[in-house]
């Protein structure tokens, strides 16, 4: 997991590694926990390189985005590949998050908020 500073808009990009199953999750989950509780609530989080999530790994999300509402934060999901997405429309994910496919288009979300 990488982070990047968007700093001009109090926020951060997340890139997300190829797998996010239960085997690495919990360390996914604190680095990105840890890095919101240091940096910023409002996060860009790009699946666009994962390959494989599971429901540990759609769980990372949801921790994510409950930290952030507790601080008037907010995720966006930025270009989930067709099987991601898939599994997040399944979940019903869609419906909670933001997700867009491109990146200037999710950045530009916060500079309206």
């Amino acid at each position: 997991m990488k982070f990047f500073p968007l700093e001009k808009y109090n926020a951060s990009l997340v890139i997300f590694p190829t797998e996010m199953m239960m085997a690495n999750t919990p360390t996914h989950r604190a680095a990105l926990l840890r890095h919101m509780e240091q940096n910023t609530n409002r996060l860009i989080i790009n699946l666009e390189q994962v390959k494989y999530i599971d429901s540990s790994g759609l769980s990372v999300l949801i921790s994510a985005l409950k930290r952030a509402q507790q601080h008037d934060g907010e995720i966006l999901l930025l270009s989930p590949s067709a099987h991601v997405r898939a599994l997040i429309e399944l979940t019903r994910l869609h419906q909670i998050f933001s997700i867009y496919e491109n990146q200037d288009a999710a950045i530009a979300h916060f500079s309206c908020h």
